[in-house]
Parts: structure tokens; sequence; C-alpha cells
């Protein structure tokens, strides 16, 4: 192919990579043996060679695996967190057979579902009794447990993350209680366990309360930078759920919007493969040492890119499936704040990173209602933007760079995504911290769920 055509292929390619890629490696559990098996997350950053490794069938045999445990237990997803959540050298626990959609309440609109399904595994089953999440993350590999207790969110100007969802829960304690929780029974846990990072035991199934089925009408085009942070809170107010990625070194960035619809379906948007992100790191090596000549070809193909529609059922509207593996830094912030840290983000890439190729990720939630302990839009409209790092690239530099600007601003790290706070900062910057650890303490007083990370995050 010509030049322009490659770079044609790959720019646009590589964005498609990471916002609709295809295959995702995910962490697999095995039965306890006598042989250690290694885990590692799904961008091979975080490793870890667990003692053991267990899949309880039902609530009764966990419940007996956590009162009898004498050294660390952690449970695992899919391996879509990069924080240290889940290596340790005790025992890794899988949720795999508490996996399907449980029960439901057709008039309530509400469904329950084992904490071990995926969340791409939840689409379907949902849609067929005519429900569907009021919210949904834009990563459905990872399981419900997962999700939940890192606090995974979606976007939307009036749609609050995935356990603002949550109406009820089961959990099992360290000392094998079986607890169910919700506004009218153990509140207090309820409102600590929604979002807890795996710290309080171990939930079996989550109820949501969900709405009405519906087809959603996904848009995505190219835009100039400047015209999408202008016109950013108006574009928000407009849609349903809206998004957009800035593209480093060039002047435009990718916007998505998704609103539900009664237009009929299209055919299912074409996907990328692994291919694509190398194409565009070529670019970068190629012209790295001429940001000019970089940003010039970055903007002739931008300025080119048609507007792409799809029609689709609801949970293939949301999410996507990443095929390009990064590690990943994510901070959420006031609403307020959102677009001027922006700015800051956009000059600090393209001062001192040429290297950075991947685009941040810029997402709004609804947290005015979120009462969840250790959620990060707890009671306030939030904002995040997320910045990526190629996996087989060091990521630190890179996010070194960036997190300092969040501080002055309060913000606080996505629980499942990399950061480099501790128990003294996350006191001040969550109002209920001290209950969480109270909690917690009395809910796991010999310590079993933590490992080194989660002592250091919580101060233990």
């Amino acid at each position: 192919m010509d030049r322009r055509q490659f770079l044609r292929t790959g720019t646009h390619a590589s964005l498609a990579a990471l916002i609709f890629g295809s295959g995702s490696p995910q962490a697999q559990a095995a039965p306890s043996s006598g042989r250690k098996i290694p885990w590692q997350n799904w961008s091979g950053y975080l490793k870890a060679t667990p003692s053991g490794r267990a899949a309880p069938r039902d609530e009764d045999q966990l419940a007996e695996l956590l009162k009898n445990a004498s050294q660390t237990i952690r449970p695992v997803g899919a391996g879509h967190s990069f924080t240290p959540l889940v290596p340790t050298d005790g025992t890794i626990l899988s949720l795999r057979n508490f996996r399907g959609l449980k029960s439901h309440d057709p008039e309530k609109l509400t469904a329950t579902f084992g904490a071990g399904t995926k969340i791409g595994h939840v689409g379907e089953p949902l849609h067929g009794i005519g429900q569907m999440l009021a919210n949904m993350p834009d990563i459905d590999e990872q399981s419900l447990a997962g999700a939940m207790n890192t606090g995974t969110h979606g976007t939307g100007e009036n749609l609050g993350a995935l356990h603002a969802y949550v109406t009820g829960l089961t959990l099992v304690t360290p000392e094998g209680e079986v607890m169910k929780c919700s506004k009218d029974d153990n509140a207090e846990v309820f409102d600590a366990a929604r979002v807890g990072l795996g710290a309080l035991g171990v939930v079996t199934e989550y109820t949501f309360q969900n709405i009405a089925s519906s087809r959603m009408r996904r848009e995505s085009w190219i835009a100039k930078l400047d015209d999408l942070i202008d016109g950013f809170d108006e574009l928000s107010a407009k849609h349903h759920s809206f998004e957009f990625y800035y593209i480093p070194f060039s002047d435009y960035g990718l916007a998505i919007a998704i609103d539900p619809t009664d237009e009929p379906l299209t055919p299912p948007r074409v996907e990328t493969d692994n291919e694509s992100a190398e194409e565009l790191r070529m670019l970068r090596d190629y012209l790295g040492w001429w940001p000019g000549m970089r940003r010039w070809l970055m903007n002739t193909v931008a300025k080119d890119h048609p507007r792409e529609v799809a029609v689709t059922e609801w949970y293939n509207a949301f999410p996507s499936e990443r095929a390009v593996r990064f590690n990943e830094m994510e901070y959420h912030m006031d609403r307020q704040h959102l677009l001027p840290t922006l700015k800051k983000v956009r000059m600090l890439v393209e001062k001192h990173h040429n290297e950075v190729y991947f685009p941040c990720e810029v997402r709004v939630v609804d947290g005015k209602s979120d009462d969840a302990m250790l959620s990060p839009f707890y009671k306030h409209d939030s904002a995040s933007i997320a910045i990526h790092r190629y996996f087989e690239d060091d990521p630190l530099p890179y996010f070194q760079t960036i997190e300092p600007i969040y501080q002055d601003l309060g913000a606080v790290p996505h629980w499942g995504k990399m950061h480099t706070l501790d128990a003294s900062t996350f006191a001040q910057r969550y109002p209920r911290w001290q209950e969480f650890l109270d909690i917690r303490a009395e809910l796991d007083p010999r310590g079993i769920m933590l490992n080194e990370h989660l002592r250091t995050v919580f101060g233990v």
C-alpha cells in the first residue's frame, strides 16, 4: 500500500484497536493441587505464584474455606485490573461456579446474577427477559465481582457507575457468615461491599435495578479537539452516553455517542486485529523525531475519517473487546475540573512523551446519589481521564509525569488502575474512609483478605 493508505489504515485501525478491538486474554482459575500455577493479569504487568487455587462449588464450601483459612485468600476475576489487587503467595479464589442469571422480577425490572458472571454474559439473558443494565462499562470481559469491587463505570451525564444500580448482594465473610445485604438489611455493610476491593469477604451474587430493554444507536466521528472540548457539556447533555478520545500529536479527537432508538438493526461493526496498533507504533517510530510532520500526517488522516453509525441491541453498543494489551492509569475528579485538566495532560504528553500513541479517554459519571463508601464518584458529579501505555513498554515514566496533575484537585484513582496513593491520602479524600476500615476490621479480624497492596491501601 502507498504511504497515505498505510497512514490511514494504521491510524484508524489503531484507534479502533483501543476502542473497538477484538479478542482478550483472561486469567484462568484452576482447582487447588500440589503444583503451583503462575498467574498474571490481562496486560502481563502483574504476576504471582500462589501456593494454592480454589474454586468452591457453593456458598457453604466457600464459607468453610474462608473460615478455616490460615493464609491470604484473594478473589480473582478476569484479571483486568492493573493494580495488584490479586497477587498473593497464598490462595487465589475463582468464582467460576457462581455464574449466570439466578432470578428476576418482571414488574420491578430487577435481576440477580452470580458474581462470577462476565459482563459480556449478562446482556443476552437480560434482553431475553426485557431488561437492560442502566449503564454498562466498555470492557465486558470483566466479571461482575471484579467490576463492582473496583468501581468500574461507563459514561453518561445522568448515568451512575455500575455499582450504583445494585440493590442487593450476598457476602460470605472471612468468618464464614453468609450475609444478605441491601438498604434494608445490613445497610452499612451494603454501603461498604458495593465497592469493597475484595477486602470484606467474597460476594457471590448481585441484584441489579434495570430498565426496559432497548436498541441503541452508536455514532462515532472525528472532530477538532478544540471543538470537542468547547462542545463537551452540550454533547454530554444531549446524549444518553457520550465520551471522546484525545488523539496525541494531532489536533483531533474521536467522539462516541450512544442513544436509545427504534431504528432497524444494522450489520455488526467490523472488528480490527492486533496488527493495527503495531502500524501506528511504526508511524510513531518513523516520525517521533519530527513532531511537526507527525502532527501534519495525523491531522491529514483524521480529517478524512467518515462518521460511522451502528444500530444494535444495547449489550453490543457499549462494550469494546480489547485486542491490544496496555497498562492504564485513570483518575476521577470533580466535573468542573475535567476540561482544564485535559488541556494540561495534553500539554505534558506532547512536551515530554513522544513515545505515546494510545488515545486518552474522557468520560463523565453522575455520582450525586452514589453512597457506596469507597466509590470514587461518592456524592458528586464526576469526570475521568484515562491514559494508556502499550503493554510491552514501561508505563511508569509516562504515568509519573501525569499523576501529579491530579493531586491538587483532590482526585482519586480508579481502584483497578495504576496509581501511587496510600492510606493517608485516601483518608483525606474519602468521607467514609474510617467507617469502611472499621467494617473491614470487624468482618476480617484475621486479615486473610489482605495482600501487600491492600495493606498499603488501608494502612494495616
